[in-house]
């Protein structure tokens, strides 16, 4: 019975079910609630406040706490895959680098000023869209390059990279096409920690105890379990997303909709254009994924902490919208990526499809 549940979460087939059900979900909580009209705390103050025993169980803590504990629950399964000597030879692959650098850096924020200028016309929202475009994300592409099959320690190493380069380039981005904006750069050195740290030591140490202990047989037994609480963690993740602005989407759906089309095209056009480019390097499917996650991906929790502490609320709303449309595109293109695989690549990708593998394409 447990097997057979588990192989349900695991079907790619269904996935797209159990996001539309959690959304629902999440929106039905929101209006339920009306958590909109809550004053949020931000995750990392809840979790300073747990750690200095001054925590008051509120309904705003308590969902303040919902995305750091869902995407932890996404993240450690795909680090306990993280071998260290992979994580090595990802740091030799300088092509693959060179991608991720040139689209993040040169392309990437350009690309949403252009889109953001193009399809928003109020100022406030569109430069909420402008500073969710200029950080890469740390922490769910990993999540997508390991739902898709890609190369998960080629994504750590950029992710990392990424994590380090972000903190010296979003003051300079921000200054270049928002304008003159102040914050504190630390919030960014702790969101780090919290959202890649923590999972990557943890699943790092439970896959060296596990395999000294029993072996790499006692791992692969682990995975069917793993990879659940990982599909786990993200559908409690879209459930807490949603419900933070569940009243506004059926009050003011508009706002969703004007956000929806420069975001999707954005997800849309870097992901295809670096995961073409990709297939044109002749880089292996599972490095091209990794590369095209890490070029597309935005990094939403940077984004809602800058526009909390720098900016009106009417931006910080923008970038809360932004990954209520990023995650659900994010999946499809999780699917559209292992259906070119056999297209794009020379090697098609394994598909899991009702616990048996069948070749994608």
């Amino acid at each position: 019975m447990t097997t057979r549940l588990l192989a349900k979460l695991e079907d790619f087939r269904l996935l797209p079910f159990f996001v539309v059900a959690s959304m629902a979900i999440g929106i039905g909580i929101g209006k339920a609630l009306s958590i909109s009209d809550f004053a949020l705390t931000p995750p990392i103050d809840a979790i300073k406040a747990i750690v200095g025993g001054t925590f008051v169980l509120t309904v705003p803590n308590a969902i303040s706490l919902g995305v750091p504990i869902g995407l932890f629950a996404m993240m450690y399964p795909a680090m306990t895959n993280v071998h260290l000597g992979e994580v090595g030879d990802a740091f030799r692959s300088p092509r693959q680098l060179g991608v991720v650098l040139l689209f993040n850096y040169f392309v990437a924020p350009f690309v949403m000023l252009g889109l953001a200028n193009l399809f928003v016309s109020d100022p406030e929202l569109r430069t909420g869209l402008i500073l969710y475009g200029l950080a890469p994300c740390i922490a769910m592409v990993i999540i997508f390059t390991f739902l898709a099959k890609g190369n998960t320690p080629m994504a750590l190493v950029f992710v990392a990279l990424n994590s380090v380069a972000q903190m010296l380039l979003i003051p300079v981005y921000a200054r270049l096409l928002i304008g003159n904006v102040s914050f504190d750069i630390w919030v960014v050195a702790e969101s780090v920690v919290l959202y890649l740290g923590l999972p990557l030591v943890l699943g790092v140490l439970t896959r060296l105890a596990v395999t000294r202990r029993s072996g790499e047989a006692a791992m692969e037994r682990l995975k069917p379990g793993l990879n659940a609480l990982s599909i786990l963690g993200l559908l409690f993740t879209l459930i807490v997303m949603f419900s933070l602005k569940g009243d506004l989407i059926v009050e003011r759906p508009s706002i969703v909709l004007e956000m929806a089309v420069p975001m999707t095209l954005f997800f849309a056009i870097m992901f295809f254009a670096v995961l073409f480019i990709g297939s044109r390097l002749r880089f292996p499917y599972r490095d091209a994924v990794a590369v095209a996650f890490n070029s597309t991906g935005r990094d939403f929790e940077i984004a809602i902490a800058i526009a909390i502490t720098a900016f009106s609320p009417t931006v910080a709303l923008a970038t809360v919208v932004g990954p209520l449309i990023e995650v659900p595109v994010m999946l499809a293109l999780v699917w559209a990526a292992m259906r070119l695989s056999g297209r794009w690549f020379a090697e098609p990708v394994a598909e899991v499809v009702a616990g048996e593998v069948l070749p994608a394409g």
